[in-house]
């Protein structure tokens, strides 16, 4: 499939290599592909098999040991990449602060004026059904709430690509259910393009491509829209 809208972001023959000599692991392998606007990609593959290190290729968060990432679609400084938003596994919520202000973080750390960032922040949380614990502390929070904080700390950020590993992975089937629901909600509002690692078929099948990775090789011939 051929098209003329620019990438979020491409990958062209990378690979990542921990650790050098006869103890070196390729956990990525000459992956070449695309994500573009509003695509809803899921990554596919068994835990060791490369997700998590693709996402972070793909994030800037990580750089690759062979080949190239670019952004065509995204504002890059200094080599990293803006616009772009990582939910993690686990949530990694800072405890000295309350809901709002692990929100509101990033956009401070990016020079955003205090009143902005909260507003965004509790914007972000009410999204989310999350207003009435903008107060809390993390600890008071169950696993779905603090899941829910970690994806309105990336959407208030208003990202053009949303990367989520195994967002739904420690969640139990309905709190789950509802994670995915409200994080395509929102990432559909924004018009951002999302990535989900997940070895769940359930969540794959909410995603319009799906993408299979195995010994850290990206699959064609599992692989939608994207893949080149």
């Amino acid at each position: 499939m051929t098209t003329s809208v620019a990438p979020v972001v491409a990958c062209r023959h990378v690979s990542r290599t921990f650790g050098r000599g006869p103890a070196a692991v390729v956990a990525v392998h000459d992956v070449t592909a695309h994500v573009f606007p509003g695509q809803r990609i899921a990554l596919m593959g068994e835990s060791g098999s490369g997700k998590s290190t693709l996402l972070h290729l793909l994030g800037g968060l990580d750089a690759p040991t062979t080949g190239e990432v670019s952004w065509p679609g995204l504002v890059t400084r200094a080599r990293r990449p803006a616009g772009v938003g990582v939910v993690f596994q686990a949530p990694s919520l800072l405890p000295a602060l309350d809901v709002a202000d692990n929100v509101a973080l990033p956009l401070l750390l990016a020079d955003l004026p205090p009143v902005e960032a909260r507003r965004r922040a509790e914007a972000a949380l009410e999204r989310l059904d999350m207003g009435g614990l903008a107060g809390a502390a993390p600890d008071e929070l169950s696993g779905g709430q603090a899941q829910r904080v970690a994806i309105a700390r990336v959407l208030a950020g208003e990202p053009a690509l949303v990367l989520a590993d195994e967002p739904t992975g420690q969640l139990d089937r309905r709190t789950a259910a509802h994670v995915l629901d409200v994080l395509l909600e929102a990432v559909g509002t924004l018009g951002a393009a999302l990535v989900v690692s997940t070895h769940d078929p359930e969540v794959a099948g909410r995603l319009g491509d799906r993408w299979s990775m195995t010994d850290g090789r990206l699959l064609e011939a599992m692989a939608g829209r994207g893949v080149r």
